[in-house]
């Protein structure tokens, strides 16, 4: 096999999953997104779809953790950072002043697909879990009061 004849290699495509959810529906639904727009990165439209995978990340990012804060979860401050440390990476990677190749593409989605599906199984998932305990705490009825014996009966049974 010549050099001419070498295969391409085929596009790193992952799609989303039903086990991707993590059971608060607007995430779920943006986090399919997300997904949908890393499938779309080709080098025909690298500069468009980065753009829009872009924008919609700063949208998903700031709906999660505007509903983290709101909810009061205890690992917000953590999830942010994460948040964060993503898009300092992407940006290295953006700014470097490389050519968009084939291969590049490929990396980016390669990196993409693989950072989406490790935080959402790890971290979002801890917090979806989270929120649903929280939402279950808030809709379970109040637990009924314990009242002291009193009167005429706790006195004859010696409860009093």
């Amino acid at each position: 096999m010549s050099a001419e004849t070498v295969e391409k290699k085929a596009p790193y495509v992952i799609e989303w999953r039903e086990g991707f959810k993590i059971g608060i529906a607007q995430v779920d639904q943006e986090h399919r997104h997300l997904f949908t727009l890393v499938r779309a990165l080709n080098l025909q439209s690298v500069q468009h779809t980065v753009e829009e995978l872009l924008d919609y990340v700063v949208t998903h990012f700031s709906n999660e953790q505007d509903l983290m804060e709101s909810s009061g979860y205890p690992a917000f401050d953590q999830h942010l950072k994460l948040h964060e440390e993503f898009g300092a990476h992407v940006a290295d990677f953006l700014g470097n002043g490389e050519d968009w190749s084939e291969e590049r593409v490929q990396e980016l989605r390669r990196f993409l697909n693989k950072w989406l599906i490790g935080h959402i199984m790890t971290h979002d998932l801890r917090f979806g879990k989270w929120h649903a305990g929280q939402k279950a705490l808030k809709a379970a009825p109040p637990a009924p009061r314990t009242v002291a014996p009193q009167g005429f009966f706790a006195r004859l049974f010696g409860k009093h």
